[in-house]
């Protein structure tokens, strides 16, 4: 029971959080300090994600076969290439270090 009141409180947060974002005056929203955080506030979050998801294990650094794969994702990001490429890349790299090790 507890589980579905913990999902219950949880919807109702996010749907005020939502309600709250379109209460924000449109006048706010069209300051250039706003719009360029709003910008980078994904980019930054992402990165955060992928470093937690890339070099944590629990509550542990580590440094393993994904780490092999996210540094093919960059070297592939930084030869600009297609996304499936980027994809593919982290995928065989990882993969190959993971066969080895």
């Amino acid at each position: 029971m507890n589980v579905w009141i913990a999902i219950g409180v949880t919807a109702l947060g996010c749907y005020a959080v939502k309600l709250l974002g379109l209460l924000v005056p449109a006048g706010a929203l069209e300051r250039p300090l706003v719009r360029r955080l709003a910008a980078l506030l994904p980019v930054a979050l992402l990165a955060a994600l992928t470093a937690q998801q890339t070099f944590a294990d629990g509550r542990d650094l580590v440094l393993d076969a994904r780490a092999a794969g996210l540094a093919a994702a960059a070297l592939a990001l930084v030869l600009r290439a297609p996304f499936l490429v980027v994809v593919a890349a982290a995928v065989v790299v990882t993969a190959g270090v993971r066969a080895i090790g």
